[in-house]
């Protein structure tokens, strides 16, 4: 026997013993003694706000700059080689999928170069993580192609071929350019603003299967929005529902078109980019860093496209004209607002949650912090400044950012660099990539399936809150017992050992007690228990009906009438109610007064078969709050049970349900306070205690001689 099973045996086999009293909620904090809050007088708030010192003037530039804190502690003994590989490595990851996530935003390829260099600059002095790559992200780019395309249709720019055909696809082109600017500038104010407002939490909201899932189906939609570029078709770009089904269709319908020169080159390409993917799995831990097979691959087809000049002789389409230099600053048009708002808080969302998801699986890893609310403030300063630029909205890439980590990246000096790389080819060796063929762009991925990225967001995000509602709508109802000889409550249904105590029945709900679940609980906790008060109240009626018939038809000799002076019966009668109001009033307020015992105990008998229950315990240890609906749900059991003799007690109730029910006025009568009980077991405790004390003084009363019950057919 090893020690693992020893101790085991060891702990199995001992036991403990408490000896305390029975706590119900007074007794408890009858003994406790809250410690004084000291709250600081309003003005020492306000100037203590309003103080400037150094210690916290140097922690507002640290939270709003945080180079400022990084830079200063740069190592570069330790992070220099391994940020430069890094930097180059993402660097040349950037050029490809510039080109291409530019062409998912419905613009000219260069724009996703400009959207490679402002952004990852200004992320370099803004954002919290250093190892997340910034720039274009496929499923962002998608979803500002699909604005795109829906306010600047083709069909609106038609040209008759010729000088007029090339000039109405500038004209397309720039208004789709300026609907993205637009949409940018949109979603980095959203951003922004949520950042600064401490609304980082609304990532939660977006979790990782429904992230998961919402790029896995853009995969497919790349894809076939991808295929005509593969099969060299001219088709119409769709957006919306089902723009997935439209656009293979599309593409079946013209497959006779097909160019076999361009799907040649992409099949290469892909090839190519799948086999070296193998390799450099294979052979990473002998390759100082993974081969680059994204610039290769973009470095012979390009050099295949001007060699054998594709685009003139086998009219393979081309990425076409990328111009040197930096474009000068513009105004995005504020009148698109209203008509790409909801796109816009889409994206805003999105790109921050995609980037922060990446950025704390990489702060686990490396031990370091990221600030939520500041990366949504980065974010916002890197699609606002950088609209301003010509550039669409960014987050950060999967792929660029494994990259980047896995190379051996430090800081976000990695990212700076391979900025100014794309800077380079924007300013001096761009129109060396004209010739490149789109085809290249197969392996891009994003959007979701049927819907489209807008709608498919919202979708998943409103089931996602209406499984949530429906987790708490519809919780799990629990009868628990008694573990024998324990302090341990468990589901009776699920064990054979536990066993319930008679007259006690314990009930639990494993969800908070609120609007949407008030209803359901109550009548949960009839059809678990087998105790539903309504039909006792009904049957008990019908005995009693029963019996003052029988009653009737004896033919009691009616009671001679004696005839007073009406005043002095008046007065008679109100000295009684006085007298009946005072002895009242002199009585201890206890729980019984919550219980109505009317019903004549020699009629029992006369009642249909049924659980023989007097007091129902309502676990509360698993609900975390209760609203004013479940308040007033939870007074009602009270109610409906105490009328029939039935006593209703509430165990382990955290502080927050304590709170929540004195706030709705739970204990507006003193006694309820004694329905509360620290624990289960506390609870059971006191209901033995409570029935053997009414056992003894129901045995202690004398018996009444000739005495018959008072029968009212209406209790």
């Amino acid at each position: 026997m090893d020690h693992t099973q020893e101790n085991e045996i060891l702990i199995a086999t001992q036991t403990y013993c408490v000896e305390r009293p029975i706590y119900s909620y007074p007794a408890l904090h009858g003994k406790l003694h809250k410690k004084d809050k000291v709250s600081d007088p309003i003005g020492d708030k306000i100037k203590r706000a309003l103080s400037c010192t150094p210690k916290k003037i140097r922690n507002i530039i640290y939270m709003f700059l945080p180079i400022c804190k990084w830079l200063p502690a740069y190592k570069p003994r330790e992070y220099v080689f391994g940020d430069f590989v890094s930097g180059i490595s993402t660097g040349v990851l950037h050029l490809p999928q510039g080109l291409a996530f530019a062409m998912l935003a419905a613009v000219p390829p260069v724009f996703g170069l400009y959207s490679s260099f402002y952004p990852v600059i200004l992320y370099c002095f803004f954002g919290t993580s250093r190892h997340v790559s910034i720039g274009p992200f496929a499923v962002i780019s998608l979803m500002i192609g699909g604005v795109a395309v829906r306010l600047v249709p083709d069909d609106m720019y038609v040209g008759g071929g010729g000088a007029n055909s090339t000039n109405s696809t500038e004209e397309r082109d720039a208004m789709r350019v300026k609907v993205a600017m637009s949409v940018t500038l949109l979603s980095g104010i959203i951003q922004f603003c949520l950042g600064v407002l401490r609304f980082g939490f609304v990532a939660i909201y977006l979790t990782e299967p429904l992230v998961r899932g919402f790029t896995t189906a853009a995969a497919v939609h790349v894809f076939t929005s991808m295929l005509k570029y593969l099969f060299g078709v001219k088709t119409k770009r769709h957006s919306g529902p089902f723009s997935v089904v439209y656009s293979t269709l599309a593409v079946i319908a013209n497959v006779k078109k097909l160019n076999i020169c361009s799907l040649v080159v992409g099949l290469m390409c892909f090839a190519l980019l799948l086999g070296g993917k193998e390799f450099n799995e294979r052979f990473k831990n002998k390759l100082p860093a993974p081969i680059p097979l994204e610039i290769v691959a973009v470095i012979i087809g390009t050099g295949i496209s001007a060699g054998f000049n594709l685009e003139e002789s086998y009219k393979v389409d081309v990425v076409g004209s990328l111009p040197l230099g930096l474009l000068a600053p513009a105004t995005p048009d504020s009148s698109l607002f209203h008509l790409v708002y909801v796109d816009a808080i889409a994206i805003a969302i999105v790109g921050f949650s995609v980037t922060i998801s990446m950025a704390k699986i990489f702060a686990v890893k490396h031990g370091y912090q990221v600030d939520g609310n500041q990366e949504l403030i980065a974010l916002g300063i890197c699609n606002t400044i950088g609209s301003l630029f010509q550039t669409f909205s960014i987050s950060c890439s999967l792929s660029r950012s494994l990259v980047q980590e896995s190379t051996g990246g430090n800081t976000q000096l990695a990212g700076c660099l391979a900025s100014l790389l794309i800077l380079l080819v924007i300013l001096a060796i761009g129109f060396l990539f004209e010739s490149l063929p789109q085809t290249i762009w197969l392996t891009t991925f994003v959007s979701s399936l049927f819907l489209g990225l807008d709608y498919g967001l919202i979708t998943a995000v409103i089931i996602a809150l209406m499984t949530v509602i429906y987790r708490t709508q519809s919780p799990t109802y629990t009868v628990l017992g008694q573990l024998p000889n324990t302090d341990v409550y468990i589901d009776i249904d699920a064990y054979e050992e536990v066993k319930e105590h008679p007259g006690i029945k314990i009930f639990q709900i494993n969800a908070p007690i609120y609007y949407a679940n008030s209803d359901l609980y109550s009548n949960a906790l009839s059809r678990k228990t087998g105790v539903n008060p309504a039909l006792i109240m009904a049957a008990r009626r019908k005995v009693l009906k029963k019996h003052a018939k029988e009653l009737g038809t004896k033919g009691k000799p009616q009671s001679s009438v004696v005839k007073v002076d009406e005043d002095a019966e008046t007065g008679g009668e109100e000295d009684a109610k006085q007298e009946e109001q005072i002895e009242e009033n002199a009585k201890p307020v206890t729980i019984d007064s919550l219980v109505q015992k009317t019903f004549p105990p020699e009629l029992e008998r006369f009642l249909p078969p049924g659980p023989n229950v007097h007091t129902m315990i309502l676990d509360f240890s698993q609900v975390n709050f209760i609203d004013s609906v479940g308040v007033k749900t939870v007074a009602g059991i009270l109610k409906e049970y105490g009328d029939v003799g039935i006593y209703v007690y509430l165990a382990a109730c955290s502080v927050q349900v304590v709170n929540d029910l004195t706030r709705n006025r739970f204990f507006e009568n003193p006694c309820v306070k004694e329905l509360l009980f620290h624990s289960i077991h506390d609870a059971v405790l006191g209901a033995k205690v409570r029935e053997a004390l009414a056992q003894q003084e129901a045995l202690a009363e004398p018996p009444e001689e000739d005495s018959e019950p008072i029968i009212d057919p209406e209790t």
